[in-house]
């Protein structure tokens, strides 16, 4: 999953987007409305972790913006008011959700994941193909019974093909749906964590490659 941070607490913003990115998710980050609104208008993401009180646009009026452009991605307001009111405001403006700071970082990965999954067909916590399964709530893949150790962009990618449910995802997919706004598009990235996947994953071979389509599971 993709998601961006709009946050400019500078040190908040890169300390939510590690702790985000260790559970396998994507991240981007924008310090001020006016960058965050143009990132989401112009990329496509699952979760826009939204702080209320921007400089240059306010995160009233980017929320407001968000929904105007009807775009696919949810939104997690952030604001350091606690009362009944502040809340009853954010979602008014169309927000998804609402966290007050301080706040447990555990909750917001539960909300962020709870958002990601409204956004989608309802599916299981546990995705399986054949004997490959995967827990999406503790992370924890296995083949056979054996536990695999897998590194978060691993996890996210067996994810990506799992819920896929055997139709191939290109590369350009993969790339956009579990990789940040750093990753090099020419540099191979995706074919060299596809291929320690496939190592990880073990025999008999779990993913193939479709010529002109992309990787999909064995069914």
């Amino acid at each position: 999953m993709r998601v961006l941070i709009v946050e400019d607490h500078k040190e908040l913003a890169q300390t939510i987007a590690l702790g985000l990115r260790r559970e396998g998710m994507a991240v981007d980050v924008a310090l001020d409305g006016e960058t965050g609104l143009r990132r989401a208008l112009q990329d496509t993401y699952d979760v826009v972790v939204l702080d209320r009180d921007l400089p240059l646009v306010h995160g009233d009026d980017v929320c407001r913006a968000l929904v105007a452009a009807a775009v696919r991605a949810r939104v997690l307001m952030l604001t350091a008011a606690d009362n009944v009111e502040s809340r009853v405001d954010g979602l008014s403006l169309g927000a998804d959700d609402y966290l007050s700071k301080p706040f447990a970082f555990a909750e917001l990965v539960a909300r962020v994941r709870a958002l990601v999954r409204r956004g989608q067909p309802a599916r299981a916590p546990i995705l399986a193909s054949g004997d490959i399964r995967l827990d999406t709530t503790q992370r924890v893949a296995t083949r056979g019974g054996r536990r695999l150790e897998l590194s978060p962009k691993e996890l996210a990618v067996l994810e990506l093909l799992l819920a896929a449910d055997g139709a191939p995802l290109s590369a350009e997919e993969l790339l956009e749906r579990a990789w940040d706004e750093y990753a090099d598009a020419f540099s191979g990235v995706v074919k060299v964590t596809i291929s320690r996947l496939r190592r990880k994953l073990g025999e008999p071979a779990a993913i193939e490659t479709v010529p002109r389509a992309g990787y999909r599971l064995r069914s």
